[in-house]
């Protein structure tokens, strides 16, 4: 039912998004059409590379959720780079390290211990996941906010170049580590049982499927992003607020629509996969990577966020890392983690 839902909105929304874009539609009515189609392509992106991680078991099934998941958020802020939206682009950032952390882990714990009392994930996993998660949002992003004190803007940037360098190496030893020099060292049994599933898709359909999807969303996110500031005007919304909730949530709809039926079907260490996963990779790859492609625009952007982000990000980090590290889950932990969000979520709608 909902396959048939996203595949009318996908289909009826793309049409719709280029005769409102190239006609010049009231921006308003644009902004909630171009959003709905990029979560409809969205779902297809994450049955695609559902269907690619059947085969791929749990590490690599999840990064590969992650890593077309966070493809939207980042066409999406290269677009708003090229307009000079580099706040919008932070606070999309903070978003989905909330996003991905609370609202996804936060659903996919509960909605996963609704069914289940207890549900298991592999605690060296998790463990491996904090050490990672205090680098590169507490060391790394931290850093540049403290230093920028007492630096130039120039100095500033290139103080972010170094860290975003950094940070992009230490991510791709990352995935050495796990997926080549350590795979499989660390399980001793504590993956699921291996349920013999067919893919939806065949490989190569769900990679036309992607290519396509991809294609139409870099599209739709150029045109999302030109209706921001009226949205703005219009809702009164701030665009911190814009950048947190709304591009963070739409930006990252295929992993959360992936994270959460993986947990239903207790497969967790899949969801868990995705949701820390993928915060890792915004933190490590696709927020120095966005730093080093604004060299190329008029306005470059340093990785420097404001205290109320810092602080949001580094209390979601610490309250995963506690709910996280003992390699168990239930509803009740995935209420806190839900309720997390929702205090942060009102606290940048006032700001």
């Amino acid at each position: 039912m909902a396959n048939k839902i996203f595949f009318i909105l996908a289909a009826v929304g793309v049409p719709v998004s280029v005769a409102g874009n190239l006609l010049h539609w009231p921006e308003t009515i644009m902004f909630v059409i171009y959003c709905l189609t990029i979560i409809a392509l969205a779902s297809f992106m994450g049955r695609a590379t559902e269907s690619l991680a059947i085969v791929s078991g749990p590490r690599i099934g999840g990064l590969l959720n992650a890593t077309f998941g966070n493809a939207v958020e980042l066409i999406i802020s290269i677009f708003a780079l090229k307009a000079g939206l580099t706040g919008v682009v932070l606070a999309s950032l903070t978003g989905s390290v909330l996003g991905n952390l609370l609202l996804v882990g936060g659903l996919s714990f509960f909605i996963g211990g609704l069914k289940y009392k207890r549900q298991f994930f592999s605690i060296h996993d998790a463990r491996h996941n904090a050490s990672l998660l205090i680098f590169a949002v507490v060391v790394a992003f931290v850093i540049p906010e403290i230093f920028s004190m007492e630096m130039k803007p120039a100095q500033t940037f290139h103080l972010s170049i170094g860290v975003s360098v950094i940070l992009i190496v230490l991510y791709l030893a990352a995935l050495f580590f796990k997926l080549v020099t350590h795979r499989g060292v660390y399980q001793h049994g504590e993956e699921e049982a291996e349920e013999h599933e067919e893919p939806e898709w065949s490989k190569g359909r769900a990679l036309t499927v992607l290519a396509v999807a991809t294609l139409a969303v870099a599209y739709v996110s150029e045109a999302l992003v030109h209706t921001f500031e009226t949205v703005a005007h219009s809702f009164g919304w701030t665009e911190l607020f814009i950048g947190v909730i709304v591009v963070a949530i739409v930006g990252n709809a295929a992993e959360h629509a992936s994270a959460i039926i993986m947990a239903y079907k207790n497969k967790l260490n899949v969801a868990v996969e995705i949701a820390v996963g993928s915060t890792l990779q915004v933190a490590m790859f696709v927020a120095p990577v966005l730093v080093i492609i604004s060299l190329f625009f008029p306005q470059q952007m340093p990785l420097v966020f404001t205290v109320p982000e810092l602080v949001a990000m580094v209390t979601s980090v610490f309250i995963t890392i506690a709910v996280t590290t003992d390699g168990d889950s239930n509803w009740f932990e995935g209420l806190t983690l839900l309720a997390a969000y929702v205090i942060m979520g009102i606290g940048f709608y006032l700001l």
